[in-house]
């Protein structure tokens, strides 16, 4: 298939224009630079013939999703997302230089810097999980390399909520990293198929190939493969002295049968982390949101309007609009009616006539002391 020419980077209140990133089925990314404040975007913008309500439904529930997310340290952080000044939907996100994918193919990445990257990865997906999400393509080229050399997580695109597991229509086939029960259309995506993509992308990263991948490249067209990862005969990791406990915890998270992997991307991080610690590697600390914050404030995966700048509005219903409108409606007449004049208690009287004896009883002393010659 012939690559498609990218389409014109769109003029953005705020940002300036650098240089094209990449392009994608349905959207192309840019680099800008933000006015302030000052920093480098990654922007990833619709194409014009591609805004129809399906793509604005996955495209706002990327944004809503990586936005609501990427407070984990794992996940990539999104900044804003609205429509160009040519009505083009676009997300504005961290810049990342570097991805997992252009750096396994430059070979294979030492053990305990893959150990470390599956540890925060199984962080990052533990608390998608918790939020009811799934993130249904889980391969290299989504985990990005940050300015600071960390991994993060990216490209919600085709996320879905738990609840809807093998029910939707959008099935991702990134082959190489999917599971037998997906590319069987048995689902379209579970945790524990998700478990199953995070250890064929560990799996790539220490043996710079796919799992099932194969010598003879004519032998790796998207069929055979698809046939060898349906059977899922596992083959440990092709690299002189790899250590043998990986291979055996990369072994059970590609289970041909779901319910034999691990239960839950947390057991599958410790399992990682007792692995680092018998090589003698320092264990990467893993990090989760909590249970009630990740499920708190649900995406909306129905939502498919044109969302654009946020337009601040008041209930015309409110107290402070009331207000508001009896001052703008002019001085208000008031009839004039005497003041009534307030009655004293007996009390008040008999205290105030009190102070007042008393301070004449006290000038009559004075006076008397003045005529006896003693003042």
């Amino acid at each position: 298939m012939a690559k498609r020419t990218m389409s014109a980077p769109p003029v953005l209140s705020g940002y300036s224009y650098v240089r094209p990133l990449g392009s994608g089925g349905f959207a192309d990314v840019f680099l800008y630079e933000q006015d302030l404040p000052r920093r480098v975007s990654a922007v990833k913008v619709l194409l014009a013939d591609a805004v129809n309500p399906e793509i604005l439904r996955t495209f706002n529930a990327e944004a809503d999703i990586s936005a609501r997310l990427s407070a984990h340290p794992a996940i990539v952080t999104i900044y804003q997302a609205s429509i160009s000044s040519d009505g083009r939907p676009y997300i504005a996100m961290e810049y990342c230089p570097d991805n997992m994918s252009a750096r396994y193919k430059r070979g294979p990445l030492p053990v305990a810097d893959v150990l470390d990257t599956g540890v925060r990865i199984a962080g990052a997906l533990e608390t998608v999980h918790r939020a009811g999400l799934l993130h249904r393509d889980i391969k290299p080229s989504n985990i990005l390399v940050s300015s600071l050399g960390s991994p993060v997580l990216a490209d919600f695109g085709i996320a879905a909520a738990v609840l809807d597991e093998g029910e939707s229509d959008t099935i991702a086939m990134s082959v190489p990293w999917s599971a037998p029960e997906v590319l069987q259309e048995k689902v379209s995506g579970s945790v524990a198929s998700e478990i199953w993509s995070l250890a064929a992308t560990l799996y790539t990263l220490f043996a710079g190939r796919t799992p099932f991948e194969v010598d003879d490249r004519s032998q790796n067209s998207r069929d055979r493969l698809t046939r060898r990862i349906v059977k899922a005969q596992y083959t440990p990791v092709p690299v002189p002295g790899f250590p043998r406990g990986v291979d055996e915890i990369l072994s059970t998270a590609m289970q041909r049968d779901p319910e034999r992997r691990f239960a839950s991307m947390t057991e599958f991080a410790e399992r990682l982390r007792w692995a680092q610690y018998e090589l003698r590697i320092a264990p990467t600390a893993f990090e989760a949101a909590s249970a009630d914050w990740a499920a708190a404030s649900p995406v909306d995966f129905s939502d498919a309007a044109s969302r654009g700048p946020v337009v601040t509005t008041v209930d015309p219903a409110s107290r402070r609009a009331a207000r508001a409108a009896a001052k703008g409606s002019g001085p208000r007449e008031v009839d004039a009616q005497p003041v009534p004049k307030r009655e004293r208690s007996p009390l008040v009287v008999g205290l105030i006539g009190a102070g007042i004896g008393m301070v004449a009883l006290g000038a009559v002393g004075v006076t008397v002391l003045m005529m006896t010659g003693v003042i």
